[in-house]
């Protein structure tokens, strides 16, 4: 089965979700990222037992940041998924990428853009 997903995505895989720390995902939006979205298996589901529930709060952590700081909380979300649900996985990615577009360059990425042109 050959799924659709947007060509602008990039997939990190990791063990569990609850090995994501805030910090790799706020170094997403500074290395240029426009949106982060996390896919995890299903609450209740987790091999490693609290793994999912420790992600979810943590992607609930940096949304707040990330609206606090002006970026927008909506950049960043987290999804459920078992590992057989591959056509909703696709879907999920598709939608993401519609709001990610809908939200436009990150402020983060023009504020780097500023910065640079100041420097030269």
């Amino acid at each position: 089965m050959r799924l659709k997903c947007p060509t602008s995505f990039r997939i990190v895989r990791v063990p569990c979700t609850g090995k994501v720390d805030a910090i790799h995902m706020l170094r997403a939006f500074e290395k240029g990222a426009d949106g982060v979205f996390v896919v995890g298996c299903m609450e209740g589901d987790c091999h490693y037992n609290q793994g999912n529930f420790r992600a979810r709060k943590r992607v609930e952590q940096v949304s707040e940041i990330l609206e606090k700081v002006g970026v927008g909380g909506d950049r960043i979300k987290m999804f459920n998924l078992s590992s057989g649900e591959g056509p909703l996985f696709a879907e999920y990615s598709i939608e993401m990428d519609t709001k990610i577009r809908e939200l436009g360059p990150s402020p983060i990425k023009k504020g780097k853009k500023v910065k640079n042109a100041n420097a030269a």
